[in-house]
């Protein structure tokens, strides 16, 4: 069965980091492309960043450059997400998804229909 699992959300105060891991059971992440997207109540869902699967390239919106890294262990078949300087504007749903292609990914990366696996997300939270 193929899936995708996040975890390590949680509350977390203004200032901080968390790590988010996306696990894949049943494929191999090393021939997809992984993207982390979030979606905050009441608004649309949204990229955050992307690391393909040919070159290692990573790919970040502009809201979180410098404070997110994005990265992947294709040992353990899992993708990170490192999060720090944390605002109370990154609080969301954050989801992990699988796509087979790298192709046209530089331009395309945030656009969640080219995903085909998606997770169930992982709440976090910012806030004192």
């Amino acid at each position: 069965q193929v899936q995708l699992v996040e975890s390590g959300g949680g509350l977390v105060q203004p200032g901080g980091s968390l790590r988010l891991s996306c696990a894949a059971s049943g494929f191999s992440l090393d021939y997809y492309a992984i993207g982390w997207f979030r979606q905050a109540p009441g608004k649309d869902r949204e990229g955050v960043s992307c690391v393909s699967s040919s070159d290692g390239s990573t790919y970040y919106a502009d809201f979180v450059k410098g404070r997110f890294t994005i990265s992947r262990d294709n040992a353990k078949n899992t993708v990170y997400l490192q999060m720090n300087s944390l605002k109370p504007e990154d609080t969301a749903v954050y989801y992990c998804a699988a796509d087979r292609s790298d192709y046209n990914l530089g331009y395309q990366w945030n656009r969640g229909i080219r995903y085909e696996y998606w997770g169930q997300g992982t709440q976090v939270t910012v806030s004192s």
